[in-house]
């Protein structure tokens, strides 16, 4: 088994990091709305204060996977969270303990920013990652329905 490696990401990792982008939606069915580009890339993980980061996981053949994260807030618990954006392994490379390895370190992290929670959403067909994530202990949130607001009806709820 080779040797997997956790790093930062910096502003030269940008079009890997487009690419795992691409790759995940590719594989949920939704590379159709992928709108980022490297020029979005650059200026928002890469900025002087961005409010969401990227670690990479690599072996000696170079990146395999990668992580992106933003710190939540908890008002119950008066703490601050991790939210796990996308975590992305290349078919390749799974099973390789990349996809745990990511996690491990962004658990490290929460643990030493002193953070109550670290949380991610999965779509609900993807059993393979549901079994995953039960197999490390994580929980599903059943009582909690997300919603979003975005594109055309995010701009018209703004206007009102």
């Amino acid at each position: 088994m080779s040797q997997l490696t956790i790093r930062p990401a910096v502003v030269q990792d940008s079009q890997q990091i487009l690419d795992f982008i691409t790759e995940l939606a590719v594989y949920e069915k939704a590379e159709h709305e992928v709108k980022a580009t490297i020029a979005h890339i650059k200026n928002t993980l890469f900025s002087d204060q961005p409010k969401a980061h990227c670690v990479l996981c690599e072996n000696e053949n170079g990146p395999v996977g990668f992580a992106v994260y933003f710190f939540s807030y908890s008002t119950w618990q008066g703490q601050y969270g991790i939210y796990l954006e996308d975590l992305y392994v290349s078919p390749a490379s799974r099973g390789c303990g990349a996809g745990k390895a990511l996690l491990k370190h962004l658990a490290k992290i929460a643990t030493e920013q002193n953070c109550g929670r670290f949380e991610w959403s999965v779509l609900d067909w993807n059993q393979p990652a549901i079994d995953f994530y039960e197999s490390i202990g994580a929980k599903p949130q059943d009582e909690w329905i997300r919603y979003r607001l975005d594109g055309d009806a995010l701009k018209q709820f703004a206007a009102d």
